[in-house]
């Protein structure tokens, strides 16, 4: 994976220590989500459409931290909901940075600026930020003027004080390889932002707008276009080798949505955060009572078209880890980036 060296050495340890102690099923980024609400109203997104009451709603720090050691994964990614209006987010962030777990918090970055003051710069926190596109693009996607300025003036000032941030951009059936080209690689010329997250939109069945999102086939050649040149050697994209493989079609992956679970405040989220059939209480009464066989791309007919990061970077991940030949792939990329 394109990250860290010492971040890359810790999942890769905790990947090795899975193996020996043959565990079929573990966390490998708890996804969680400490609220639902957002100070945007993205087409694309269906969380805030839950009830005034529960979007009202904020967990507390010893849940949040607690569900996160529950799992015992090394990674966390801290989304929504926009994470910046919990009045303990920078608690949380401190709590599981002290024990030494690497913290995503990801943002719209409205509120960042006003934020940072809150927070410490650290080898285990990073900011990840939401860019879809360029200005009017992006501006688009969210439903707000003046998003996307205000987003890139908060990376510039978060790396000025020294954080490490970077950024997740989501595309849709009215992207083209040409825009594609053109975020990347703002973000990594222009912003040098550290590192990029990227994803087809999944058909999230509570999102407003449910025309633009990706079939495989479109993704596929979206990914394959956009890629072509150098391009993806050029980006500094925080995936492995086999996801970007993935998502141009040179291979093909089982959903292992296992691998990044879900925390909210209903619970821990069966299979996936982009799916809800139910909530558990406990970490291991999702992996244990789980059928996580019956869903995946010709299981489910709701996974027909999924090909997020979420089901099937773990799947990457497990397979870089079962070949010496990938293995040397991913960190000669790992080290030349």
């Amino acid at each position: 994976m394109a990250m860290p060296l010492r971040q890359t050495l810790r999942v890769g340890t905790y990947l090795m220590e899975q193996k020996l102690r043959r565990r079929d099923k573990f966390p490998l980024i708890v996804e969680l989500e400490p609220l639902f609400a957002c100070n945007l109203a993205c087409e694309g997104c269906g969380k805030i459409q839950h009830p005034a009451g529960v979007l009202k709603q904020r967990m507390p720090v010893a849940q949040a931290v607690g569900a996160v050691l529950e799992s015992g994964a090394p990674m966390v990614s801290i989304a929504g909901g926009e994470p910046l209006m919990h009045p303990q987010i920078d608690e949380i962030v401190r709590q599981l940075v002290a024990r030494r777990k690497y913290v995503f918090l990801c943002t719209n970055a409205l509120l960042m600026r006003k934020k940072l003051d809150k927070f410490t710069p650290s080898p285990y926190f990073t900011f990840t930020v939401h860019i879809d596109g360029l200005r009017e693009r992006h501006d688009e996607s969210v439903a707000k003027e003046g998003t996307f300025d205000e987003a890139v003036a908060a990376i510039k000032e978060a790396k000025r004080r020294g954080f490490r941030v970077t950024t997740n951009s989501t595309f849709f059936n009215t992207d083209t390889p040409q825009t594609i080209i053109e975020v990347l690689d703002y973000l990594n010329d222009d912003l040098k932002v550290d590192e990029m997250m990227i994803s087809p939109a999944y058909a999230y069945e509570k999102a407003p707008d449910q025309e633009h999102f990706l079939g495989v086939e479109q993704t596929r050649e979206l990914f394959r276009k956009a890629f072509a040149g150098g391009n993806r050697r050029r980006w500094r994209l925080n995936h492995s080798p086999l996801f970007l493989d993935f998502l141009e079609g040179k291979v093909d992956f089982e959903c292992t949505a296992w691998g990044i679970p879900n925390y909210s405040l209903f619970g821990w989220q069966r299979p996936c955060y982009l799916m809800a059939d139910g909530y558990v209480p406990t970490y291991r009464e999702l992996i244990e009572k789980t059928d996580w066989a019956k869903y995946g791309r010709g299981k489910d007919p709701r996974c027909a078209n999924c090909m997020a990061h979420c089901g099937y970077e773990p799947t990457a991940v497990l397979a870089t880890m079962g070949s010496l030949k990938e293995s040397i792939r991913a960190a000669r990329e790992t080290l030349g980036t």
